[in-house]
């Protein structure tokens, strides 16, 4: 059963080293980010499942130890998916973990997570909203405990000179993803438009309708701690319990 939820959002420019003189600007992100993983310790989960957008050579699982790095942008940095009790040595492992997986492995480090077991797993953009859901319940059938901390980013379409340039179809989209996470509203975030999402090259809906598969029936709150659009795409953090 589902008992708590974290929900961040996926650029590596969370990881300072890969931000550098930019850092600052997304301060305020990591700082709720930390507090939202607070929420997943204090609910004492019996394991830790991590989720977030991924390609489909990059889908996973990823065991305990599983390894990811932030070479392809740049920096000399590797990040390892919890502790290392688990080890894996896999040829061409330091690249293993997605970068959306990547960073929760940084932020998971950066609040030194030892609190219960945990595995990652990639979610493809293109995959159906009954799938996700579907599976989101096994997820949360796994264990009587199950924490989630949850990945993806919302539109890439804010500003001109966002990624996917202006849709004035992203601050609405934007503001209804916030509302539901924030509301912990698994029948909204079911309800997302995964077209119109894909249009917007908002990452996250996938992984979001995982989390409303394994929150279903669960009767968690939510609380929305950071929404913002600082590069023209949309970041939210919440924290649901």
């Amino acid at each position: 059963m589902l008992v708590a939820a974290a929900v961040c959002p996926c650029p590596p420019l969370l990881v300072p080293e890969v931000a550098a003189g930019a850092a600052p600007e997304l301060d305020a992100a990591r700082a709720a980010c930390t507090d939202a993983i607070g929420v997943l310790a204090a609910a004492r989960p019996d394991r830790l499942v991590v989720v977030g957008p991924a390609e489909q050579a990059g889908r996973g699982p990823y065991p305990q130890g599983a390894r990811g790095s932030f070479r392809g942008f740049g920096v000399d940095l590797d990040v390892r998916l919890g502790s290392a009790d688990a080890d894996v040595d896999a040829p061409g492992d330091a690249d293993r973990l997605p970068p959306s997986l990547a960073v929760a492995a940084w932020l998971l480090g950066r609040t030194r997570w030892s609190t219960a077991p945990l595995e990652g797993l990639g979610v493809g953009e293109p995959l159906a909203a009954e799938r996700c859901i579907q599976v989101g319940g096994d997820i949360a059938a796994r264990a009587d405990r199950v924490a989630l901390l949850v990945m993806g980013d919302a539109s890439a379409c804010r500003t001109l000179k966002a990624p996917g340039y202006l849709d004035e179809r992203a601050a609405g989209f934007d503001a209804a993803v916030g509302r539901a996470l924030g509301a912990a509203d698994v029948a909204a975030l079911k309800a997302l438009d995964a077209e119109l999402a894909y249009e917007l090259k908002a990452a996250g809906r996938a992984p979001w309708q995982v989390l409303a598969g394994a929150a279903d029936g669960a009767g968690l709150s939510g609380e929305l701690l950071y929404e913002d659009a600082p590069y023209g795409v949309g970041y939210v953090v919440a924290a649901w319990s």
